[in-house]
């Protein structure tokens, strides 16, 4: 095998051998980390790791992108959630010209607001918080002039009242860039870890996923397409909705199964994006997120699920980006994300 391909296939290779026994829809702990909390990455559908440029932003969610263009990078995102939840993350990158590695460092957090604390009666007690941390070191460095390969570890903590419960975890990422045809394709394993302290006696797993994505800039027209694929531990992403109508054939009187196709559970994992890139300064983003529109759409009342949208703007030294996201008829996600290069200053 070519020494080039071995970065890649072993991170694909091992993603086979861990279980295949994800789980989704709240059975996982600390949800944090599937987040998109990055306005990029939140327009472009939630999970975007197959663009290597100088955005540490994307840097900090795969290892794998980070480079030397990120040097005295600072990334500060905000999300304000639902319900007065908000989410943010601050994160500095550093290259280091003797090994040629680059280094992450981000804080990232939510903060769930106070709630009133009763006692059995309903009897008003006080006020107490509740969050959730995660403290983060990343390392990216090139293989050659076509692969680069990094890792995150964290630590996770979560607190509620005088209760916490915590975590640490792994990110490993390979990528493959060759800027010359346009093409960059790259491999995740995100959240590997353990529980190292739970708030009740039994320990719960981390939302651990695989993921792939490609992407293809045109070399002529100022668009970037992307595909990413999410949640390829676990093939079968069907929604069985507990609340739906049971049909009855009418000649056998048993109930009628739907049954989805191959293709069906194809799409499910499928996060089709685009960029438009209409000069270095201004960008315009969008992109569709199949499942989470097939989970969360109210039949009655479409809209826009499943959609998200946002723009780039470069003003001056500082690089502001906005993300869309319409989750359901209920939620709208709107992220705002700004990035500073220190060394970009230093050069004026």
């Amino acid at each position: 095998m070519s020494q080039r391909l071995r970065p890649l296939f072993f991170l694909v290779s091992l993603s086979l051998w861990l279980p295949l026994a994800a789980q989704l829809g709240g059975q996982t702990v600390f949800r944090i980390l599937d987040i998109p909390s990055s306005a990029r990455s939140s327009a472009l559908g939630g999970d975007y790791i197959a663009v290597k440029d100088a955005d540490l932003n994307l840097g900090i969610f795969n290892p794998g992108l980070l480079n030397e263009e990120m040097d005295r990078q600072v990334a500060l995102s905000y999300l304000p959630y639902f319900e007065g939840i908000n989410i943010g993350y601050l994160s500095y990158g550093h290259h280091l010209d003797s090994s040629g590695i680059t280094l992450a460092g981000t804080i990232q957090y939510v903060d769930y607001g106070t709630f009133t604390r009763t006692d059995d009666t309903g009897t008003e007690l006080g006020e107490f918080k509740a969050g959730e941390y995660v403290f983060q070191a990343g390392a990216g460095m090139p293989i050659d002039s076509l692969f680069s390969i990094g890792a995150n570890v964290k630590f996770i903590t979560s607190n509620l009242d005088t209760y916490t419960s915590s975590a640490i975890g792994l990110d490993v990422g390979g990528v493959f860039a060759k800027p010359s045809k346009g093409i960059t394709v790259a491999a995740m394993l995100r959240n590997i870890g353990y529980q190292t302290s739970s708030y009740t006696d039994e320990r719960e797993k981390l939302p651990f996923q695989v993921q792939l994505g490609v992407t293809y800039k045109f070399k002529h027209a100022p668009f970037r397409l992307g595909l990413q694929m999410e949640q390829l531990q676990q093939w079968d992403l069907t929604y069985e909705d507990p609340n739906a109508t049971v049909e009855i054939d009418p000649s056998t009187g048993e109930v009628i199964e739907e049954k989805s196709s191959t293709f069906d559970k194809a799409v499910l994992h499928l996060v089709p994006s685009a960029e438009i890139l209409l000069n270095k300064n201004f960008m315009l983003r969008v992109a569709y997120n199949i499942r989470r529109r097939q989970e969360l759409v109210v039949a009655e009342k479409p809209s826009i699920t499943g959609l998200s949208f946002g723009v780039g703007l470069k003003v001056s030294r500082f690089h502001i980006s906005y993300g869309y996201s319409q989750l359901h008829l209920a939620a709208i996600s709107n992220t705002i994300t700004l990035a500073v290069r220190f060394a970009d200053f230093k050069r004026s």
